[in-house]
């Protein structure tokens, strides 16, 4: 009778397929069944990964690194300020001797501040000069104009002729005059002022001695005049105090500022 119970319980057993198969290996399938799909996520998702770290280097090679770089090598002062001195090798260029480059004034622009019409500025310095004048004289004081606009023609005869006469160098004579087209008086904007009540020390270093000079010192900047060529001034220059150039408007004052910043080589 015990043998009838097993039996009948062996047969409703059989009556499930997978009731045959052990319950270790028919587990074994229904866990293999998810790892093909987990292991594409993972290939996916470092595929994806691999392809964004690419990406951002190749952004820093090619777009953040060179800016980087020509920064560096591009230094400049931002800090800077208008009156800072500038680059020498940079004001260096049109230097000859001591003295910059400067521009002819067009005929047009120049203005006679004398009677017989021989000394000229461009128009702006000459007014002013006239009006400094005319305010030195009621003060009893006589400004005379030596000299004033002169072309590059005249400063080349000045600079030769009288360097060869002379036995001057071209380093000596340029202590003393400019070479042509590097002198203020190309300029229209220079003049040479004397003393009418001291006319020996016209053009000479003792004019700083004379009432005229020390009329200047105390009100040519009123007008818009300074001298060009103080003592141990950076273009190395001699000594001028007769020289005075007119910064009075923006296109003066933007012609010689470098040259008041400028340290010349010898």
């Amino acid at each position: 009778m015990s043998k009838a119970r097993f039996s009948k319980q062996a047969h409703q057993l059989s009556g499930d397929p997978s009731e045959d198969i052990p319950v270790a290996l028919r587990d074994v399938p229904e866990s293999r069944a998810q790892p093909p799909v987990q292991n594409l996520v993972l290939v996916m998702g470092g595929l994806a990964g691999f392809i964004l770290v690419g990406l951002i280097a190749g952004l820093w090679f090619f777009v953040i690194s060179p800016r980087a770089d020509v920064d560096s090598s591009s230094p400049q002062n931002v800090d800077a300020q208008p009156g800072d001195s500038v680059n020498s090798q940079d004001n260096n260029v049109d230097a000859l001797l001591g003295h910059l480059r400067y521009p002819e004034a067009p005929q047009s622009e120049l203005l006679a501040i004398t009677a017989d019409g021989r000394i000229r500025l461009r128009t702006a310095a000459a007014q002013r000069y006239l009006a400094m004048a005319q305010a030195a004289r009621r003060e009893g004081v006589i400004l005379v104009p030596i000299s004033g606009f002169r072309s590059v023609e005249e400063q080349e005869q000045l600079f030769f002729a009288i360097g060869a006469r002379r036995n001057q160098t071209p380093a000596q004579r340029a202590a003393l005059s400019a070479p042509p087209g590097h002198s203020e008086h190309h300029t229209g904007y220079a003049v040479d002022i004397g003393d009418g009540a001291a006319p020996a020390t016209n053009l000479q270093s003792n004019f700083e001695n004379t009432r005229a000079f020390r009329w200047l010192e105390a009100n040519a900047a009123r007008f818009g005049f300074e001298l060009s060529f103080g003592e141990n001034n950076p273009q190395g220059v001699s000594y001028e105090p007769w020289h005075w150039r007119f910064v009075g408007d923006r296109h003066s004052l933007e012609l010689f500022y470098k040259a008041k910043n400028l340290n010349p080589k010898p």
